[in-house]
C-alpha cells in the first residue's frame, strides 16, 4: 500500500492533483480543501498522505495535505453506507476540526447540510464515530487543541441558520477564544449576511 507520495505538483483539476514522482505521474483524488490548499504549490515538491483504494474495476489514490484529514477520511469509511467518493464529498464541505466538532457534538442537523449527507447518513456517522475519533497519534508533538466550547456553540448556531460551513469556519476562527456566544452569533449574522 502507498502511505504517502512526495513529488512535484504538475496539475490540479476540480477533483484531483497530478504528482510527478520520479518521472511517474500519479493522479491523486482530493477533497476541495486539499486541492485548494495545494493551489500555491504548482511546480513545487509536495507531500500527500495517501489512501489506496482497490476495487475489481478501479485502482484509486486519495490524497490529503494533512494526516488528520486522512485519518478522518479513514474513519468515515467505517460508517455504513459511506464510500470513498462520499467521504471525500463530506470532507469537501468543511474543515477537519469543524467536522469533528459536529460529530462529537452529535449535531446531525449541521452534518446533514454537507454534500451528499442526508438525515439518516448524518445520524449513522454520529452513531459510528462519536467518541471514537483519533486523528493524530499522541506521540506526534503537534496535536491540535480542540476548538473552545464557545467556538463550537457559535459554529453550530450559524450552521443551523443555514450558512455555508467554510464561511462559518473562517469567521469563527477569527474570533478571540473568550468570546461570548450571543455576541459571536450576532457578529456572525452581520458578517455572513453581508460578505465583502
Amino acid at each position: 500500500m502507498i502511505g504517502y507520495l512526495k513529488g512535484q505538483l504538475v496539475e490540479i483539476s476540480p477533483e484531483a492533483a497530478l504528482l510527478d514522482v520520479g518521472g511517474v505521474g500519479y493522479e491523486v483524488l482530493g477533497s476541495a480543501n486539499t486541492l485548494s490548499d495545494l493551489q500555491s504549490y504548482y511546480g513545487k515538491e509536495v507531500i500527500l498522505w495517501v489512501h489506496t483504494h482497490v476495487r475489481e474495476d478501479a485502482f484509486q489514490l486519495f490524497g490529503f495535505v494533512s494526516k488528520e484529514e486522512k485519518n478522518l477520511f479513514l474513519s468515515l469509511l467505517k460508517v455504513n453506507g459511506v464510500g470513498p467518493k462520499m467521504a471525500l464529498s463530506i470532507l469537501s464541505g468543511c474543515r477537519v476540526e469543524q467536522l469533528c466538532n459536529m460529530i462529537e457534538g452529535g449535531d446531525a442537523k449541521a452534518l446533514s447540510t454537507l454534500p451528499k449527507v442526508g438525515k439518516k447518513t448524518a445520524e449513522q456517522i454520529i452513531l459510528t464515530l462519536k467518541g471514537k475519533l483519533v486523528l493524530l497519534e499522541k506521540n506526534e508533538g503537534g496535536v491540535k487543541k480542540k476548538a473552545p466550547q464557545v467556538h463550537t456553540e457559535i459554529t453550530s448556531a450559524l450552521l443551523n441558520l443555514g450558512y455555508k460551513p467554510l464561511a462559518v469556519e473562517q469567521f469563527v476562527s477569527s474570533l478571540p477564544k473568550d468570546f461570548d456566544v450571543e455576541e459571536g452569533v450576532r457578529k456572525g449574522l452581520a458578517a455572513l449576511s453581508n460578505p465583502l
